[in-house]
């Protein structure tokens, strides 16, 4: 997703663009939630000021009681790490351009994109088609060091044959997205079985909705969920990638936009060479964020720093 920087060149731009962030009801004592008459107690890190509470006494900085409690970074810093999260660049990309830990920022994004994937819509798709499927992405224990031999490190060319499984090192991610809203929801889980894949479509989807999959037979009992049900074949020597049924002229049996979300989640995973299979649902939700907004927004961010958009100051 794009994420403008002109706005950005400076500390403090920095600095105000983080504090409406992080504050969106305005800066206010943590302690007695007073909003006003704050005495400036140190400047020794400006832009960021320590100020003190006339009404209770309190020390505090814009950072108190915020997911940036405690950093050392500057404004302009924690900016360009924000920018790289949310664009997919790589921590160990990230690392070398800012001159900071890659280990700090791989712990840090993984807490933020845990935060943004647990804000994921998930409330079902108006939609009256959708398309259904599932890829098996290559996923291992990277970054765990594997000292038995009988517990080899993961293979990058992860050739098994069949269905995958988290447990196999292929977790399958299964995708579900409206062909009239166009809006994707993508879930990791263990098995590509019938009872995961048909709990997800009655979840993501309302009754009478038609859904389009492939053959895989994992959906073959959606009618009786109250779905209607059509298959292209995607079976090597038969395949067929749309096929008109009705006899509009228009080839409505296909799984044609789900096959191109497929390209764009490979795209983005590609890299980062590879990803711990426990993390890949944080990486995945990302791509999905990217994919429901083309340009960065004040939501995003927020949900991506675990900020309460509103806020109660009486709690």
């Amino acid at each position: 997703m794009d994420f403008p920087i002109q706005p950005f060149m400076d500390e403090n731009a920095c600095y105000h663009f983080l504090l409406d962030l992080v504050h969106p009801e305005g800066l206010h004592c943590p302690r007695c939630h007073a909003h006003e008459g704050f005495i400036v107690h140190r400047y020794y890190r400006e832009p960021v000021l320590d100020y003190r509470c006339p009404a209770c006494g309190r020390v505090f900085n814009a950072w108190t009681g915020t997911v940036f409690q405690g950093t050392r970074y500057r404004p302009s810093m924690l900016v360009l790490i924000i920018r790289g999260f949310s664009q997919g660049e790589t921590t160990a990309q990230l690392a070398r351009e800012l001159g900071c830990s890659r280990r700090h920022l791989l712990k840090l994004r993984h807490r933020w994109q845990s935060q943004a994937r647990s804000d994921l819509d998930r409330t079902p798709l108006k939609d009256t088609e959708v398309e259904a499927d599932e890829m098996y992405q290559n996923a291992g224990e990277k970054g765990i060091p594997h000292l038995d031999p009988d517990d080899p490190p993961r293979r990058r060319a992860n050739q098994r044959v069949g269905h995958g499984t988290k447990e196999n090192d292929r977790p399958p991610v299964v995708g579900i997205v409206g062909r009239q809203s166009g809006e994707v929801r993508l879930e990791v889980v263990e098995h590509a079985d019938q009872a995961t894949l048909e709990e997800l479509v009655k979840e993501t989807t309302i009754a009478g909705a038609t859904v389009y999959t492939d053959e895989w037979n994992g959906y073959n009992h959606l009618p009786e969920m109250g779905r209607k049900h059509a298959t292209v074949c995607h079976t090597p020597g038969q395949r067929e990638w749309a096929r008109d049924d009705d006899g509009d002229g228009v080839r409505e049996v296909h799984n044609n936009t789900m096959e191109g979300i497929w390209t764009g989640v490979r795209n983005f995973l590609r890299n980062f060479r590879g990803v711990n299979k426990e993390y890949l649902e944080q990486y995945i939700g990302i791509f999905e964020c990217g994919y429901k907004i083309k340009t960065v927004t004040l939501e995003f961010l927020r949900a991506l720093l675990g900020v309460k958009a509103v806020t109660n100051p009486s709690t």
